[in-house]
């Protein structure tokens, strides 16, 4: 399976965090998996570091993900055309997650993040971990 992982599950995983659940740990250390982490994740790493909200440098966080493994997926215009035609939630309009299911949708990967509103944009391919 390839699976995009929400940028809080791959600082989770990359890190030994024990915040990661075990099926996020299960889906993420099973061989037959293809992880994916998305240059997006690495621009809301960059914005929340520059904001002091986040500790690790969006360099350290690469590299970690690197050592980890995870393939780094670029954003296409293909993956910024389908933000387009995402439903619109007022509770949840964050560009890095409308980002990343709009790769997992233009990509046909599965989306594992822990964030409970996901689902809603797609149910089968976004895993609730």
């Amino acid at each position: 399976m390839n699976v995009l992982l929400d940028t809080h599950i791959a600082l989770w995983a990359a890190a030994g965090d024990d915040k990661l659940s075990s099926k996020a740990a299960d889906i993420i250390e099973d061989p037959d998996n293809t992880l994916f982490v998305s240059a997006a994740a690495i621009h809301e790493i960059a914005i929340k570091h520059g904001r002091g909200n986040l500790g690790v440098h969006p360099r350290q966080a690469r590299a970690a993900f690197k050592a980890a493994g995870f393939i780094e997926l670029p954003v296409s215009g293909d993956h910024a055309e389908m933000v387009s035609v995402l439903p619109q939630f007022a509770d949840h309009a964050d560009p890095f997650d409308r980002m990343m299911v709009a790769q997992a949708l233009t990509d046909s990967l599965h989306l594992l993040s822990a964030d409970g509103k996901l689902p809603r944009y797609h149910t089968s391919l976004i895993i609730s971990a």
